[in-house]
């Protein structure tokens, strides 16, 4: 292990998480608690979400988060004729000397990054969309039958656009599974929406951004994070929360164990941002909408989407009816 990664203590990392707060906060002004639950989606080594109108700070937020991090970023615009190889790479032929030697070698593509920007990302082709499939689960992708390893860590930051709006494609379940979160920005308060008229943090403050974290410093909290004691009594109480929405009524199908451990994971990152080395209820309560709405399918015959409000108000009933561990 890498000795800066081995000897970072775990309240070294919460001050470093707290720099990363407030370094991402300049660039998004009034949207704490979003900028929260990007880091815990950072720190947990999962994947994040953020769908919204455009012109709320998506891609901001996205941006501003990859330059507080001193790792490797690159930015996708899908659109609707992206394809497969302009995001995974492709094997070309090998010329030396103006002659093809009859092998290929391997040119990758934009997704070999620590960070990156899928930008609009539904409204790119299902084709396109499943390429990154293999990328956000198994942190590798396959060309031409030959496995390459991504760089670790590998964080996939996606924005989308309402399924209401022109042009878009709805994300299949099996993808939509892989993102540990999902986020709304909103608009901002009137006095946060006066401070962005008057200094426009996006253009002003977002190009300035310099890296509080390097990358050692961002694996040792990642593991650190992953360490955070999770008590048994825990484990029972996200169970229930998750066995409730494969049995509620207005529910058809519920959350998966791949949501299960995704929860588990978000609540160890959230202990860690506080300084604790254990988790409580409210680190899994406070996060559990964001984290399972996106993975429950609700009856079709309620004409119910996944992560509408109803689906949201869903779940904080079910949390609401759960006992919470003393």
């Amino acid at each position: 292990m890498d000795r800066s990664v081995a000897e970072l203590s775990a309240a070294r990392a919460a001050e470093l998480a707290e720099a990363l707060l407030t370094n991402v906060e300049r660039a998004l002004r009034g949207k704490p608690e979003v900028v929260l639950r990007a880091l815990v989606a950072v720190l947990a080594e999962g994947h994040l979400l953020l769908e919204d109108v455009p012109g709320v700070g998506k891609t901001t937020l996205a941006r501003a988060l990859a330059r507080s991090l001193d790792t490797k970023f690159c930015r996708v615009q899908f659109t609707s004729d992206l394809l497969p190889s302009d995001l995974t790479g492709l094997s070309v032929p090998r010329i030396v000397d103006g002659r093809a030697t009859g092998e290929f070698e391997f040119h990758p593509g934009p997704i070999f990054a620590n960070v990156v920007l899928a930008d609009e990302v539904n409204r790119a082709s299902p084709k396109s969309q499943s390429a990154l499939l293999e990328a956000m689960g198994e942190r590798s992708v396959s060309v031409d039958g030959v496995t390459h390893e991504l760089p670790r860590p590998f964080f996939v930051v996606a924005t989308q656009n309402p399924l209401e709006h022109h042009g878009t494609h709805p994300l299949p379940e099996s993808q939509l599974d892989r993102f540990l979160m999902r986020l709304t920005i909103g608009y901002p308060d009137r006095e946060h929406e006066a401070d962005v008229l008057r200094e426009d943090p996006a253009a002003t403050a977002l190009p300035n951004l310099q890296p509080v974290v390097s990358l050692p410093e961002l694996r040792g909290m990642q593991a650190i994070a992953a360490a955070v004691k999770f008590d048994d009594s825990l484990v029972a109480y996200l169970l229930q929360i998750v066995e409730e929405t494969r049995e509620h009524e207005a529910l058809e199908l519920g959350v998966s164990p791949r949501g299960s451990v995704a929860l588990r994971r978000a609540a160890q990152a959230r202990a860690l941002i506080d300084g604790r080395d254990y988790c409580i209820p409210e680190d899994v309560r406070e996060l559990a909408v964001d984290v399972m709405a996106h993975r429950v399918s609700a009856d079709v015959r309620g004409g119910l989407r996944r992560g509408s409000e109803e689906t949201q108000w869903i779940l904080s009933e079910i949390l609401d009816s759960v006992p919470v561990p003393l």
